[in-house]
């Protein structure tokens, strides 16, 4: 009575949980995930930040433009001789001071280091949208790599349950043969201990199947309903052959495209540097008015105004600064010349990596064509066994054995499956191209 009750718990939470779930398509799950997941967001605010940067507002090309205005009131008591001996005395004379300006500077020249500086930014700009694209290809490949463990763990709870299935009616066989005396006590009792063991297996798979399933609508940004299936239909693209995809990947991979951007900026650090060694040519401009009242009987004028352009030009050329400049210029060139080591020394990597990850793709997808053969095997050498069980040819001990190898023969295949997809799509990111697929 306690084995049926289970089963019947067991079968009815399964039932609850497949009920009207969204299916939730790879094409829906990117849609989400650049829409919703938090790391793109923050890459796609950097790259809004990078452009700002790079506008002419921000480029030093634009002149500065300042006003001025101040007004001032003095109150003093001033005494006088005069030149035929007359004493004058001021008591409370009050003197008012205005004054207004506007004031433009431009630099006309700064031995270009202006220009490079822009430069600089500009391809900062396109530094900042290749990390964002670095961002979303990792993204893209850490979401799969939920989105197929939870795709497995399904496949796998949907078998275990089959098993279950068949266990039950094992036990259901078992019962029957014990009441009418056709079978012995142990036979019903083994039944009971292995329906108990797939009900555990069971529970356990659906547990980490819940656990997954919040990883995957973590990384989607929290967007998914409580209860959703994933689709489990697995196509492997057609790839091109091994040259032509590393060739692609010495062309479009991101990382070695980021570190070739960083070659460009520190090349323009070099010549921004050098630019220290030329003069810097400056104009200057102002508008003033000033206006000046003074009520002392001392005083030869009573107000006073005036108002007025003025313009220059400065020239500024540091002769010799202690050598700072020298020493900056030095250290930007070997940094370039780091960047281009750094260069060298990625494209060695990023071919290993790729002839890695080819061969670790192809043996994946030779693997799992095997155990798709296999699976046909188990299932034809189950079918034969059950036959014979229930015609009381074979024993329990062994229509389990037959049961048990069938199991693990879908998990296994189940597992050799995604596991050649995400082999595929590690390969993909390599070779740059794992935006450019249909999932």
């Amino acid at each position: 009575m306690k084995v049926r009750f289970i089963l019947f718990s067991i079968s009815l939470i399964h039932c609850m949980c497949l009920f009207s779930q969204e299916v939730i398509t790879p094409k829906e799950a990117i849609s989400l995930a650049l829409e919703h997941n938090y790391g793109i967001k923050i890459a796609n605010n950097q790259v809004e930040v990078a452009k700002n940067n790079a506008n002419i507002l921000n480029s030093g090309y634009l002149p500065t433009l300042t006003g001025n205005a101040n007004a001032s009131i003095d109150k003093q008591n001033t005494e006088g001789q005069l030149a035929n001996g007359d004493t004058r005395v001021a008591t409370g004379a009050e003197t008012r001071r205005y004054n207004a300006s506007i004031n433009l500077n431009y630099v006309l020249f700064d031995g270009l280091g202006r220009s490079y500086n822009y430069k600089q930014l500009k391809e900062s700009q396109q530094l900042t949208e290749l990390e964002a694209r670095e961002t979303i290809e990792n993204t893209i490949l850490q979401l799969f790599t939920v989105y197929y463990n939870v795709a497995e763990l399904q496949e796998n709870t949907n078998s275990i349950i089959q098993t279950l299935e068949i266990s039950r009616d094992r036990v259901f066989r078992a019962k029957y043969q014990f009441d009418y005396g056709q079978e012995t006590k142990l036979a019903l009792l083994n039944a009971e201990v292995d329906i108990n063991n797939d009900s555990i297996n069971l529970m356990n798979a659906e547990q980490q199947l819940k656990n997954f399933k919040r990883d995957l609508n973590l990384v989607l940004g929290n967007t998914l309903p409580d209860h959703f299936d994933i689709d489990t239909k697995v196509g492997f693209n057609q790839l091109m052959n091994k040259e032509e995809l590393l060739e692609k990947a010495k062309n479009y991979n991101t990382a070695l495209q980021r570190i070739e951007k960083n070659i460009k900026i520190n090349s323009l650090i070099v010549k921004s540097e050098k630019s220290a060694y030329l003069p810097t040519v400056g104009l200057t401009g102002s508008y003033g008015w000033n206006e000046s009242n003074n009520n002392s009987p001392l005083a030869f004028v009573i107000q006073n105004t005036n108002s007025g352009f003025s313009g220059g030009l400065n020239l500024t050329w540091n002769l010799f600064d202690g050598g700072t400049t020298i020493t900056r210029v030095k250290n930007a060139r070997i940094n370039l010349e780091s960047q281009n080591i750094q260069k060298e020394e990625f494209l060695v990597t990023l071919e290993r990596d790729f002839n890695n990850a080819w061969e670790d793709y192809q043996n994946k997808l030779a693997i799992f064509r095997l155990q798709e053969d296999n699976i046909k095997t188990s299932q034809n050498n189950f079918d034969r066994t059950q036959e014979k069980f229930k015609l009381g040819q074979l024993n329990s001990i062994e229509f389990r054995q037959a049961q048990i190898n069938l199991l693990s023969a879908e998990l296994i295949r189940n597992q050799a499956k995604y596991a050649a997809k995400l082999a595929e799509l590690q390969l993909l990111k390599i070779s740059g191209e794992i935006l450019n697929v249909n999932f």
